[in-house]
C-alpha cells in the first residue's frame, strides 16, 4: 500500500476550503470555488475502466481532463490514451497530494467500497464531486457526505444519470398534483443482476496481473486472496466490494418515489432472499421498507407508505387493469407502480415512459427544474454547471448530496436487512441515529459460508458450511459503520 500522508493533502484541502467560502475566484483563482462560466474546470478522475470512462465522454469536450488515476491499467488505457496530456496516478491520494492546486473537481467511479473515502477527501479540499451510485457502501458514509456537502458548499452530484431526464420530473408532477390520489403502496424493481451472485467464494488465488494493483484496490477492506471472478466489473456481487442489485439499480429506479413522496427515513425493514452467502449477495431478493407519514401537500395527503423492491426475476403481481400482453418490466430494466387512492400510475428505470393504467393522460403544472434534452451529458453537463456558479447563487443539481445523501442511506440499509434476515423479524430503524433498535444485545446469527449443494445418483444432498455464531448487533453496526484496515480513515463526521 502506498503510503501517501493523508494529513499532507488535507492541510492544502482545508486551505483551499477556507479561501472558497470567504473570497471569489475572480481574485484567488477557479482552483479555489467559482469558475467562470467561460472558463474550464480542471477535472482529475478516479476510477475510469468502467462507468468512470462514459463520464468523462460527457465532459471532456467542454473541460480540461488534467489527471486520471485507476488501479488497473490495463482496464483503463483506453482512457489513458485519449488524455495522453493527463498525469497518470495509481493512488488517489498521490493524485490529491500532488496535483491538489490544480485540480478544480473530481470524478470518482470506483467499486462501491472506495466512493466515500475519495470523495470525502476531494471535499475537505474544497473540490466539487460527481459520484458514480450508490453513493457509498455504509449508512454512516452516506450521512458524512451530506453533512460534508452542506459544510464545505462544493457542487455535488451523485451518478444516477436518470434524475436528470424527464420521466421522474414528470412522476413527480403528476402526483404532486393528486392526479392518482394518496399513496399508501409502492412497488419497485428490476430485472438485474446482469453480474453473477449466489456464488461461494473462491477457494483459490489467481495470479495477480502486473498491470492491477490489488492492494489499491481492496482499499479500506480486509485485502483478499485475488481471483479473477471479483475483478473487473464482477466486483457489485461482492459484499466487500459492492451492494449487489437492490445497491446498484435502486439507486436509479426508487430515487423516483423517494422524490416523489418525499420520503426521508424508513422506520422499519424486512427482506428476504435466495440463500444468502457470508462473502456474495444473493440471485434474488424482496425487501419491504415502511416510511411514516409526512406533511401533507396542497393536493396530497402524506399517509405512511409501503415500499417493496424486487431483484433478480422476482417480481410484483400484475395489477388490475395492467394492460393483457403487455411486459410488466418498464423500459430501461426497471419498474415503478404507485398505488393510489383514485389511479395507478406505472413507470421504468428513472420514471421512464410513465403512464395512468385509468388511460388518462395528465395536464399537470410543470414545477420541476428540467435538463435541456439537446444537451449532451446532461447529468454531467448540469454538475459542470453548478461547479462553475458561486455557492450562495447556485442552483442544485438533480442528485446532489443533500438530497442523494439520506436516499443512499435508505438503500444501504436496505442491503443489511437483506444481510439481517435471519434474525426472523421487522427490523425497527432509527434513522436519524443510524441504528436497529430491536436487536437484542444477545441475539446472534449464523451466515452460510459455502453452498455444497450435490446431486449424486439422483439423489440430493444440501451440504452448507456455517459460521459460528456471531454477536448480531455488533454485526449489524460494522456494516453501519465500517471499520476500515489500517493506514485508512475518513475524516471526522461534520457536527
Amino acid at each position: 500500500m502506498s503510503n501517501i500522508s493523508r494529513r499532507s493533502f488535507l492541510q492544502r484541502g482545508a486551505a483551499a476550503a477556507a479561501a472558497f467560502s470567504i473570497v471569489p475566484g475572480s481574485i484567488l483563482g477557479k482552483s479555489h470555488g467559482y469558475v467562470a462560466p467561460s472558463d474550464k474546470l480542471n477535472i482529475a478522475a478516479v476510477g475510469i475502466g468502467g462507468m468512470g470512462n462514459a463520464n468523462l465522454k460527457n465532459m471532456e469536450n467542454t473541460e480540461n481532463i488534467v489527471a486520471l488515476c485507476d488501479v488497473d491499467w490495463k482496464y483503463s488505457k483506453k482512457v489513458f490514451d485519449r488524455h495522453p496530456n493527463a498525469k497518470k496516478y495509481w493512488d488517489y491520494r498521490k493524485m490529491y497530494d500532488e496535483m491538489g492546486k490544480s485540480i478544480d473537481a473530481v470524478l470518482i467511479a470506483t467499486a462501491d467500497h472506495t466512493h466515500a473515502m475519495i470523495t470525502a477527501d476531494a471535499m475537505t479540499m474544497g473540490k466539487h464531486v460527481y459520484t458514480q451510485k450508490p453513493l457509498t457502501h455504509s449508512v454512516y458514509e452516506s450521512r458524512l457526505l451530506t453533512k460534508l456537502a452542506a459544510s464545505t458548499g462544493v457542487a455535488t452530484q451523485m451518478g444516477n444519470q436518470g434524475s436528470s431526464a424527464e420521466g421522474t420530473d414528470l412522476v413527480c408532477e403528476w402526483i404532486w398534483n393528486g392526479e392518482i390520489g394518496d399513496i399508501t403502496k409502492v412497488e419497485c424493481a428490476t430485472d438485474r443482476p446482469i453480474w453473477p451472485q449466489g456464488l461461494n467464494t473462491p477457494e483459490k488465488a489467481d495470479k495477480i496481473p502486473s498491470t492491477l494493483n490489488w492492494d489499491l484496490f481492496s482499499g479500506p477492506a480486509e485485502v483478499k486472496p485475488y481471483n479473477h471472478v471479483y475483478h473487473p466489473w464482477n466486483w457489485r456481487g461482492w459484499w466487500a466490494y459492492g451492494t449487489g442489485a437492490l445497491g446498484d439499480m435502486a439507486c436509479h429506479i426508487m430515487h423516483t418515489p423517494f422524490k416523489a413522496l418525499k420520503l426521508g427515513y424508513p422506520t422499519r425493514v424486512e427482506a428476504s432472499s435466495t440463500l444468502l452467502l457470508r462473502d456474495c449477495a444473493p440471485n434474488a431478493q424482496h425487501v419491504k421498507f415502511i416510511f411514516p407519514a409526512r406533511e401533507n401537500m396542497p393536493k396530497l395527503a402524506m399517509p405512511e407508505v409501503e415500499v417493496h423492491w424486487y431483484d433478480g426475476g422476482m417480481m410484483p403481481n400484475r395489477p388490475e387493469g395492467f394492460p393483457e400482453g403487455k411486459q410488466l418490466m418498464g423500459p430501461g430494466g426497471g419498474l415503478t407502480i404507485f398505488h393510489g387512492t383514485k389511479d395507478t400510475l406505472v413507470c421504468g428505470c428513472y420514471g421512464q415512459e410513465p403512464f395512468l393504467l385509468s388511460g388518462r393522460v395528465p395536464n399537470a403544472p410543470k414545477v420541476c427544474r428540467r435538463i435541456d434534452k439537446a444537451m449532451s451529458g446532461g447529468h454531467e453537463q448540469d454538475w459542470i454547471r453548478a461547479c462553475k456558479e458561486s455557492t450562495g447563487s447556485r442552483v442544485q443539481t438533480k442528485s446532489n448530496f443533500l438530497e442523494a445523501g439520506p436516499f443512499n442511506e435508505m438503500v444501504v440499509m436496505g442491503v443489511l436487512a437483506v444481510r439481517l434476515q435471519a434474525l426472523n423479524k421487522t427490523l425497527e430503524w432509527d434513522g436519524q441515529n443510524m441504528q436497529f433498535t430491536n436487536i437484542k444485545d444477545n441475539e446472534e446469527l449464523k451466515i452460510c459460508i459455502k453452498d455444497g449443494f450435490t446431486i449424486k445418483d439422483g439423489h440430493p444432498s444440501f451440504n452448507k458450511d456455517w459460521t459460528d455464531p456471531v454477536n448480531a448487533k455488533q454485526f449489524a453496526n460494522e456494516l453501519i459503520k465500517h471499520n476500515y484496515r489500517q493506514g485508512w480513515n475518513l475524516p471526522d463526521m461534520p457536527r
